[in-house]
C-alpha cells in the first residue's frame, strides 16, 4: 500500500493515534517479483441489478468526472466503490505503469463472488461495511472520499487487527482482499480482470503460447507480447466446453 500521496489536503486535526501510523507494505517492485511470470499465467484460472462507475481515474471525493456505468453481478454500488478505492491503494498506478484500477480488478472480484468465490460474498459485505463505518466514525466521510494517507492508515489498522467487525478478523479479510486484487490484476482476461493485458505487461509476460520456437526461447523476456487469452485458443475453449458438459452431466464430447 505504499503509494505516493498525490492528493491534496492534510490529515484531520482530531485523528486518533491508531490512524497516525504509516503503512509499511511490500513495494510495487516486490509485489511484481512475488507474483512472477508463472503466477501471471496461472492465477485465478478456476473457472444485475446494481451499477458502478467504471474506470474512474480518482478515488478523491472532489472529482466531478462522470464515468461510464456497468452492471454488477454480486456487489452493491457502494461496496464496489469502496472496493475500488481499496484495490487502488493495494496496487496503485504510478510512473511505472497502471494498477488494479486500470486492470479492473473490482470487475474480476465482482464476477468471482457470483461464481467460484461465492462463499466469500458475506465476508466482503461485512468487511467493506466495517471499513466504511470506521471511516465515517473517525473521519466523517466514507472510505472512498478520504485522502490517500487516511485510506492507507485505515487499511493498516485492518491488516493489524486493530479494527473489529470482520469475518474471520481484520487480518484475514485484508489478506483475502489483497489476494483477490492480485488475481484480478494479473489473471487471464477471460475472468474479467487484467483489462487490455495491463497486468501481464507490467510483468513483461509474453502471453499464452501453445508452442514456441528456438527463436522464441532465445528472445526470452524480450519476446513481444501476443496479448491473447488462453480462451482465444480453440484447445482451451474446447476443454472449457467439455468441463461444462461434465458438470451438467453431458457426455463429455464437444
Amino acid at each position: 500500500m505504499n503509494k505516493k500521496n498525490n492528493r491534496n489536503g492534510s490529515r484531520d486535526g482530531n485523528n486518533s493515534g491508531l490512524l497516525e501510523e504509516t503503512p509499511v507494505n511490500p513495494s510495487r517492485r516486490k509485489l511484481l517479483k512475488g507474483v512472477g511470470l508463472a503466477g501471471a499465467a496461472a492465477v485465478s484460472t478456476i473457472a444485475t441489478s446494481h451499477v458502478i462507475a467504471a474506470d474512474s481515474t480518482s478515488t478523491n471525493g472532489n472529482s466531478k468526472a462522470i464515468a461510464p456505468r456497468e452492471a454488477l453481478e454480486a456487489l452493491t454500488a457502494e461496496e464496489a466503490e469502496t472496493l475500488a478505492a481499496i484495490c487502488d491503494c493495494l496496487i496503485p498506478s504510478d510512473k511505472n505503469g497502471p494498477g488494479a484500477r486500470e486492470a479492473r480488478a473490482v470487475h474480476y472480484i465482482d464476477k468471482s463472488l457470483a461464481s467460484h468465490n461465492s462463499g466469500a460474498r458475506q465476508n466482503y459485505s461485512v468487511g467493506l461495511n466495517a471499513i466504511n463505518e470506521f471511516a465515517r466514525k473517525t473521519r466523517g466521510k466514507s472510505f472512498p472520499e478520504l485522502l490517500l494517507d487516511q485510506q492507507n492508515s485505515i487499511l493498516l489498522a485492518v491488516q493489524s487487527n486493530k479494527i473489529s467487525g470482520f469475518i474471520p478478523n481484520g487480518s484475514g479479510f485484508f489478506n483475502m482482499l489483497r489476494s483477490h486484487t492480485i488475481d484480478g490484476t494479473f489473471c487471464d482476461p477471460y475472468y474479467g480482470g487484467n483489462q487490455d493485458f495491463v497486468g501481464w505487461d507490467m510483468l513483461h509476460y509474453p502471453g499464452i503460447r501453445l508452442g514456441v520456437s528456438e527463436a522464441d526461447v532465445a528472445a526470452g523476456a524480450s519476446l513481444p507480447p501476443n496479448h491473447q487469452s488462453a480462451y482465444d485458443h480453440s484447445t482451451y475453449t474446447k476443454l472449457a466446453d467439455n468441463s461444462s458438459l461434465d458438470t451438467e452431466g453431458g457426455d463429455g464430447y464437444a
